[in-house]
């Protein structure tokens, strides 16, 4: 049982999400997000806590800032983005497995509105996630160790400071990716 209520796109990411885990599901019907539902989630929060677990393209993406706009402290979920697969191969929540949906439950962030910047794009540059041959597969690696999704550098760079990822988080990561 997830204590917070799951912010989904749609009806076939709550089916998704009800078949990997108990809890409350909020639809926001895509980009079509009302008022309405803004303050539904606003009030969860509130009460209980939000996770807000959108698809990984980009009407998912502008979902998510809207609602961590509107209501600030919301935790993020994102699902790993499988490299191997095929790139014609369907993404998304309604199309994850159980298992990685409660993996993606389970590293989710919370948004720090508040934060300080302790990263800077020379520290992407510095440890080959920025402007090195292979650098959007090491920041996808990173990505989906540190439960940010897979981003472009500025994404990145904007996750690790939102997010609130460690000095020590994020040299753990790096390690792990050169081994």
């Amino acid at each position: 049982m997830i204590k917070e209520v799951i912010v989904v796109e749609g009806k076939d990411d709550v089916a998704a999400v009800k078949k990997a885990c108990q809890a409350e599901v909020i639809i926001t019907n895509g980009l079509g997000i009302t008022e309405e539902t803004i303050k539904k989630i606003r009030v969860a929060q509130e009460r209980c806590g939000v996770i807000i677990f959108t698809d990984p393209d980009y009407p998912g993406e502008k979902i998510r800032k809207i609602i961590d706009k509107a209501v600030p402290g919301c935790r993020h979920a994102f699902l790993k983005q499988n490299r191997d697969q095929d790139k014609k191969a369907l993404v998304g929540v309604e199309y994850a497995s159980p298992e990685e949906i409660r993996e993606a439950l389970a590293r989710a962030h919370v948004s720090d509105c508040e934060r300080k910047d302790i990263y800077e794009y020379r520290d992407l540059y510095q440890n080959g996630l920025l402007g090195h041959p292979g650098a959007d597969r090491r920041r996808t690696e990173a990505g989906e160790m540190l439960g940010i999704g897979k981003t472009n550098a500025k994404q990145f760079l904007k996750r690790l400071n939102a997010y609130g990822i460690t000095r020590e988080e994020f040299q753990r990561t790096l390690k792990a990716i050169k081994e």
